[in-house]
């Protein structure tokens, strides 16, 4: 277990001002941006984890709850019909997102919008969102950030013309948030809806 690079800020905001209110305040009221520094040291972790390669296989691309398993018209990048499947992000669930499978990225579109629940049906259209099309060549599909009522700020670390590798970090949402996955009709989906996901370990899909 690691914490990732955007942890450190608000770790150390917090460290800091435990240290300003011990010594202005008291031992008492420090503790509470002591515990405040642990609580971040904890959001902002994860986890070296080893995803098998295998291109007839699509990994969960986050931590959390699958909240919906539907079919829909997708008109932004894969212009077909196609399986949609959203997956919940708890504020105690690791908050990076994962690559279902490697690929270059050959869409990218970041749509400001609104911060209502992440479990509303309303979010994945209202509310900011991050939205990333990846192609090997063979197929194509796309992941989506989705914030939420206290998630702020989505983070990206690749952009266009990255070669992202299967089960490769990419991005994260802060404090609240949920990923969806988009595949053509004719992937077979191995998740129902509230099942528990590991990002880059619990299969999601076969081809």
């Amino acid at each position: 277990m690691f914490i990732v690079k955007d942890g450190y800020y608000y770790v150390g905001i917090m460290l800091v001002v435990a240290v300003i209110t011990f010594f202005t305040l008291g031992a008492k009221l420090a503790v509470i941006p002591l515990v405040l520094a642990l609580y971040f040291a904890y959001f902002f972790r994860d986890f070296h984890r080893v995803t098998p390669p295998d291109e007839h296989i699509l990994y969960a691309p986050a931590d959390g709850t699958v909240m919906k398993v539907e079919e829909i018209d997708e008109d932004e990048y894969l212009c077909c019909k196609c399986k949609k499947v959203t997956i919940f992000l708890s504020v105690f669930n690791v908050h990076t997102n994962r690559a279902p499978l490697g690929g270059e990225i050959k869409y990218q579109r970041y749509t400001v919008g609104g911060f209502i629940p992440a479990d509303d049906k309303r979010a994945t259209f209202m509310n900011e969102r991050h939205a990333l099309g990846v192609d090997n060549g063979e197929f194509q599909y796309m992941v989506i950030q989705v914030a939420g009522l206290l998630a702020r700020r989505i983070v990206s670390w690749v952009t266009l013309g990255h070669q992202l590798k299967q089960g490769e970090t990419y991005g994260m949402i802060k404090f609240g948030s949920s990923t969806e996955l988009i595949v053509p009709e004719h992937v077979e989906i191995c998740v129902k809806k509230g099942q528990t996901v590991t990002g880059g370990i619990t299969v999601i899909g076969r081809m």
